[in-house]
């Protein structure tokens, strides 16, 4: 009798240990991971995925300009259109920037064009880097006015009847800052 009631208490204690509701705690704390994980890993997917819409509207078309008079405090008089490559040699490149591609463009000959579409961009405050496998375009907002700097980093540029200016501008404001009179010249 005293082995019946011991293996009766044994095996009520492996019954009541199993129980319904044991399991479902376990179920409650697995599903409860699951949804933490996917959780985790839907923001890290939305972090590095950046939005191309990030790209500065000013750069659909930027305007090639240069130092004029380096000594004014005036960012209209200091910068401005730069004779040789708009009336002389017109060689110089405007520069546009969207979603898809970057397309310099001889300021003389709308036709004469150099594209790349395969490229990716961070931005940070005033600084946006646009990088392709060959190089590194760091275009920084240097003024309000506006005026942007261009650095090129890596393999050289070589663009025909294409020169890259280090300034550049928006073609909405172009006409804010000083112009030079091409002349007899037919730029």
């Amino acid at each position: 009798m005293k082995n019946i009631i011991i293996n009766c208490s044994v095996m009520l204690s492996l019954l009541t240990s199993c129980s319904p509701a044991t399991e479902k705690k376990v179920d409650k704390k697995e599903d409860a991971t699951e949804v933490n994980v996917n959780t985790v890993s839907t923001s890290d997917t939305e972090k590095n995925t950046i939005p191309k819409s990030d790209i500065p509207d000013d750069f659909s078309v930027l305007i090639p300009i240069d130092v004029l008079d380096s000594k004014s405090t005036n960012v209209y008089e200091k910068y401005g259109i730069e004779f040789s490559g708009n009336c002389y040699s017109c060689d110089l490149a405007s520069l546009s920037v969207t979603k898809d591609k970057m397309v310099w463009t001889n300021i003389c000959d709308e036709h004469d064009t150099f594209k790349i579409d395969k490229f990716s961009f961070s931005t940070e405050g005033s600084k946006t880097v646009l990088k392709t496998a060959e190089r590194t375009y760091t275009v920084t907002q240097i003024d309000k006015a506006p005026v942007y700097e261009l650095v090129v980093e890596g393999e050289k540029l070589e663009l025909h009847n294409k020169r890259v200016s280090r300034y550049f501008t928006t073609k909405k404001a172009l006409p804010l800052f000083k112009e030079h009179d091409c002349g007899n010249f037919e730029g």
